[in-house]
């Protein structure tokens, strides 16, 4: 594998528990802003249609651009930046507003990841490469709502919120260091 992946994948590692240590307990922490089940239900539309429309529209303009690393390392910031903003969420508006910051990060990275880990695929390796990428994804999201969960019960969400704050910027830091393939 290239060395390259593998530094995609490690910052990818970190990246993803960030965002999914919140996952299976969002609609409690939506609860306890004020909000009910369809505040939920709204707020992960919000995100996820943004996010859809955004990726298809985004991939066209990364496509003429090809600055991979940039469009990373932008929607790396963006993604902690939205990350930090849960701390500071208070009512159901607010959280609404984080989604679609959350969303820009997705739209921006989200091609941009793609096509940088393409390049550096072996093509005597395609399947196994892109097997780690979606496996390794499963699995630290798996590790990671167990332990956000743990964070949650052992104190608040405020903890959790800062520990997904700087377990991004962990991913961001190790993205930086990706390289562009000319």
């Amino acid at each position: 594998m290239h060395k390259q992946l593998k530094l995609f994948l490690t910052a990818r590692s970190v990246l993803v528990p960030a965002t999914a240590m919140l996952g299976p307990i969002y609609a409690i922490f939506v609860e306890k802003i004020g909000g009910d089940i369809l505040n939920a239900g709204i707020a992960f539309a919000i995100y996820s249609i943004i996010s859809g429309i955004g990726i298809i529209v985004m991939g066209y303009i990364e496509n003429t651009l090809h600055k991979d690393k940039k469009f990373i390392i932008f929607g790396n910031i963006l993604m902690s930046i939205a990350l930090l903003g849960y701390y500071f969420v208070n009512n159901i508006y607010q959280l609404y507003l984080v989604q679609i910051i959350l969303g820009i990060s997705t739209i921006v990275q989200t091609p941009a990841n793609d096509a940088f880990y393409t390049k550096y695929l072996d093509r005597q390796k395609y399947n196994l490469e892109w097997g780690i990428w979606e496996g390794s994804g499963w699995v630290v999201t798996g590790i990671a709502a167990l332990a956000g969960a743990y964070i949650v019960k052992i104190s608040d969400f405020k903890s959790l919120f800062l520990v997904m704050f700087f377990v991004s910027l962990i991913g961001l830091f190790l993205s930086i260091k990706l390289k562009d393939k000319k």
